[in-house]
């Protein structure tokens, strides 16, 4: 019984070896779309009010047959270097499992369109509440039929310093709690005030 369990362990330790060894890497994946978005380099969106629009299609450079695979997309809000800086929690790595760049979904696995001839695929939707202030690229994600990513591209360079927009999120302050904390404040410092002239009247 025990050699079964050993068994059993070993074969649990060696499959899940084999899943670490064969997860997709970034560097692996094809760079095989173009990739556009409505904001313009530099312009700031806020969550929860604004929208982006995603367009993609598949790059002139990419041999025909390739994208054959190619079965689903996805569309991400991805961090730009300068707001990963010093924040773990949105670290970029090869593994793509373990990759914190693209953490905001804008698209979530629509079906592939072949785009021969240049035809493009397009995608609206508001950019939402949680999405933190920081700066932004969009990049887009192809899957096969086992939803292994293949391929991607997006809207900046190697280096990522191209085409970054920016993101205003929600502070959580609203214009009517900061008057009602100001009405408290200033009716504080008047009790304050009315305690020490009372107390002064008491004195005398």
């Amino acid at each position: 019984m025990a050699n079964s369990d050993f068994s059993l362990a070993a074969a649990l330790i060696l499959s899940c070896l084999a899943g670490a060894a064969t997860a997709a890497t970034f560097s692996s994946l094809r760079e095989a779309f173009v990739v556009t978005a409505s904001p313009l380099p530099g312009q700031v969106l806020k969550a929860g009010e604004d929208n982006i629009t995603v367009t993609w299609r598949l790059s002139s450079a990419v041999p025909g047959g390739a994208a054959a695979a190619y079965r689903t997309v996805d569309v991400k809000l991805c961090y730009a270097p300068v707001s990963q800086r010093d924040r773990a929690w949105r670290k970029t790595a090869d593994n793509l499992e373990k990759d914190k760049t693209c953490q905001h979904t804008i698209v979530a696995r629509r079906p592939y369109i072949s785009s021969a001839g240049g035809a493009a695929s397009t995608a609206t939707a508001a950019v939402q509440k949680d999405v933190p202030t920081a700066t932004y690229f969009v990049r887009a994600y192809a899957y096969d039929s086992g939803g292994e990513a293949v391929a991607y591209g997006q809207t900046t360079d190697g280096p990522k310093t191209a085409g970054l927009f920016h993101v205003e999120g929600v502070s959580g302050r609203h214009v009517s709690l900061e008057i009602a904390s100001a009405c408290f404040s200033a009716f504080s410092l008047l009790s304050l005030l009315a305690f020490f002239y009372i107390e002064k009247r008491k004195s005398k």
